[in-house]
C-alpha cells in the first residue's frame, strides 16, 4: 500500500496488521501527530493539551487508502452474512444492526484496533440471554402460560440498562433489537449505563389489576435472580407503567427481603421514583427536534407537527410541543388516527386514554368539529413542518416518507425504538429532511432513568426543575455529540451516522480496556 502499511483480511473478522514508516497525516493543511482515544485523553489529559478542543472545534479524521476503507466494508459484509446465519428469523434484530455497521467503516478504517481481538463480533453478541416460562391464572382460576425474556446484552459502561414490554409481538428477535439499539442509546447520553432489554408475550389489555399484579409476580419470581442495582436495572416500556412496576418491585422486595430502591426505575415518585420519568422520553424527543432545527436556523415555535401514537411517549411528546409553542395536530392508536385543525385538546386526550382507556375516536367524537377520525389511516398523510413517531418498530414506511417529503417536512424524530424504515431513512436524508435516530432522539427516558438511580444511591429526591434542567443539559449534549461526530467523519448533518459512530466509540473503548470478556 502506498503509505507503508499492509492489510491482510482473514476469517472471522479478524485482521493482521504491519506499520510501516510512521505517517504524520495532513489535517486542514498541517501536520498532526495521529488520533488519540479517549481514554488515553481521561488517563493523562496533561500529555494531549489540544486533543478534545482540536475535535470540538471540527477537524475530521483524516483520510484512509481506499483499500483499506475496502477491506473494512468486505469485513463488515462478512459479519452480516454471520449475524444472519446465527440468528435466524430476526429481522428486526438483523435491521438494527446493519444499520450501526453502515456506519462503521471508516471508524475501522481510522481505528484499526477496533478490529481486534473479535470486538465487534463480542459486540453484537448478547452477554446474555435469559428465557423462562410465566404461568399465572385470571379471575376465573384458569391458567395461562406466557413466554419471558430478558437479554443482557452489553455492560462495558455500567449495569445492564433497558425497560420491559408486554405486548404480544413479543419475541426474541423483538427483544435483542431493542437491547442492541439500548448500548448505543445509553452510551451516548455519557451516564455510566450498559444496554439491555426484556419483556414478555403477555397483553395487559382489558386484564384486570388483579390479574396484571399475578401475571407481574410470576414474572419477578423467575427474573429476580438476573437483577441487581449494580447488576441489571429494568424500566418500563409499551404496557408496562407505574402500575406494573409496582407490582414488579413489590414481588422483588418480597423475595429478596431487601429494599433495593435502584433495581426498577420508573417507580412511583412517592416510593424512590424520579420527577418528570414519566414525561423523559417525549419530552427529550422533541427537544431533539428543537436542537436540530436550531441547527439550521429555525425555531420550533409556530411549527406544526404530526404524532404518531397516543400512549406514554406520544401524550407527553404533545405535551412538550405545547410549551415550546409548537402546534401538534394528530394522534393514533391501532384502531386509526385523529386530525385536529386546533391541534391536540391534551386535556381531553389524557383524560380518554389514561383515566378511561380509550380509544383516539371517543377523542373524536367529543372534541367537536375540529377533529376528524380516519380509521386505518396513516398520520403521516398530513402536512406538517416536524414529525414525531412514537408508536412502535417500523410504522414509518417508505411510502409515508415520500408523503411527509411532498408535505415539505423539515425535520423528524424518533421517540419509539426504530420507528422508521431503513428505506424510509434513506429517503428523508436524501431528500434533506434532519433525522434524529431513535437512539439519539428518544434517549431522554433512559437519562432520567439513570437520574433515578442516582437519587436512589444517595436516598434523595431532586425537583422537577431540577430533572428538567437536567435532561435538557444531556439532550443538548447528545445533539452536539451526534453532529460533531457525523462532521469528525464526513458526513455533516448525518445524524444517524453521529450517533451510531459516537455510541459505538465509546462502548469500544471500554471493551478494549476491560479486556476479551
Amino acid at each position: 500500500m502506498p503509505d507503508g502499511r499492509e492489510c491482510l483480511l482473514v476469517p472471522a473478522f479478524t485482521w493482521v496488521q504491519q506499520w510501516g514508516p510512521a505517517v504524520v497525516p495532513q489535517v486542514r493543511g498541517r501536520a498532526r501527530t495521529p488520533p488519540v482515544n479517549a481514554r488515553q485523553r481521561r488517563r493523562a489529559p496533561h500529555r494531549f493539551p489540544g486533543a478534545y478542543s482540536r475535535a470540538r472545534r471540527g477537524y475530521s479524521v483524516p483520510s484512509r487508502p481506499i483499500a483499506e476503507t475496502t477491506a473494512a466494508r468486505s469485513a463488515l459484509d462478512a459479519l452480516r452474512v454471520e449475524i444472519e446465519h446465527r440468528n435466524p428469523a430476526q429481522p428486526e434484530f438483523h435491521q438494527a444492526v446493519h444499520e450501526v455497521l453502515d456506519s462503521l467503516a471508516p471508524v475501522l478504517a481510522a481505528r484499526p484496533e477496533y478490529a481486534e481481538p473479535g470486538l465487534l463480533e463480542r459486540l453484537v453478541e448478547p452477554e446474555r440471554q435469559i428465557v423462562f416460562r410465566v404461568p399465572w391464572q385470571d379471575d376465573r382460576g384458569r391458567t395461562h402460560v406466557n413466554r419471558g425474556f430478558r437479554v443482557e446484552f452489553n455492560s462495558a459502561l455500567g449495569p445492564y440498562k433497558g425497560g420491559l414490554r408486554f405486548h404480544p409481538s413479543v419475541n426474541l428477535g423483538i427483544v435483542k433489537f431493542l437491547g442492541f439499539e439500548q448500548i448505543f442509546k445509553n452510551a451516548l447520553t455519557g451516564l455510566g449505563i450498559g444496554g439491555g432489554k426484556g419483556g414478555s408475550d403477555f397483553d395487559p389489555h382489558g386484564r384486570s389489576d388483579a390479574e396484571v399484579m399475578r401475571f407481574c409476580q410470576s414474572f419477578m419470581t423467575e427474573l429476580y435472580r438476573h437483577l441487581g442495582e449494580h447488576t441489571d436495572v429494568p424500566a418500563g416500556d409499551i404496557g408496562v407503567g407505574g402500575r406494573e412496576i409496582g407490582y414488579l418491585f413489590g414481588q422483588y422486595r418480597r423475595i429478596t427481603n431487601r429494599w433495593e430502591a435502584g433495581v426498577l426505575t420508573g417507580k412511583g415518585t412517592g416510593w424512590g421514583g424520579s420527577a418528570i420519568r414519566p414525561e423523559a422520553t417525549g419530552y427529550g424527543s422533541v427537544l431533539f427536534a428543537a436542537a436540530m432545527l436550531r441547527e439550521r436556523g429555525e425555531d420550533l415555535e409556530g411549527q406544526t407537527a404530526v404524532v404518531s401514537g397516543s400512549g406514554n411517549v406520544a401524550l407527553y411528546t404533545i405535551e412538550k410541543l405545547l410549551a415550546l409553542g409548537a402546534h401538534p395536530l394528530t394522534c393514533s392508536d391501532s384502531s386509526g388516527y385523529v386530525h385536529d385543525d386546533k391541534g391536540i385538546d391534551l386535556d381531553l386526550l389524557k383524560q380518554i386514554k389514561e383515566v378511561e382507556r380509550g380509544r383516539v375516536a371517543d377523542y373524536a367524537e367529543r372534541r367537536g368539529a375540529s377533529a376528524r377520525f380516519v380509521p386505518g389511516g396513516r398520520v403521516w398523510e398530513v402536512p406538517a413542518d416536524v414529525a414525531l413517531p412514537s408508536a412502535t418498530q417500523n410504522e414509518l414506511d417508505e411510502n409515508d416518507a415520500a408523503a411527509l417529503v411532498r408535505n415539505g417536512v423539515k425535520a423528524v424524530a424518533e421517540g419509539a425504538n426504530m420507528p422508521t424504515t431503513a428505506e424510509a431513512v434513506h429517503l428523508l436524508q436524501r431528500a434533506g429532511v434532519a433525522f434524529g435516530p431513535g437512539k439519539a432522539a428518544n434517549a431522554g427516558g433512559v437519562a432520567v432513568s439513570a437520574l433515578e438511580m442516582a437519587q436512589n444511591h444517595s436516598r434523595t429526591s431532586w425537583t422537577a426543575a431540577r430533572v428538567e434542567e437536567e435532561l435538557a443539559a444531556i439532550m443538548t449534549d447528545i445533539h452536539r455529540t451526534c453532529h460533531e461526530t457525523a462532521e469528525r467523519y464526513g458526513a455533516p448533518g448525518d445524524y444517524v451516522t453521529g450517533a451510531n459512530i459516537a455510541g459505538f466509540e465509546r462502548v469500544a473503548d471500554a471493551m478494549l480496556a476491560q479486556g476479551v470478556i
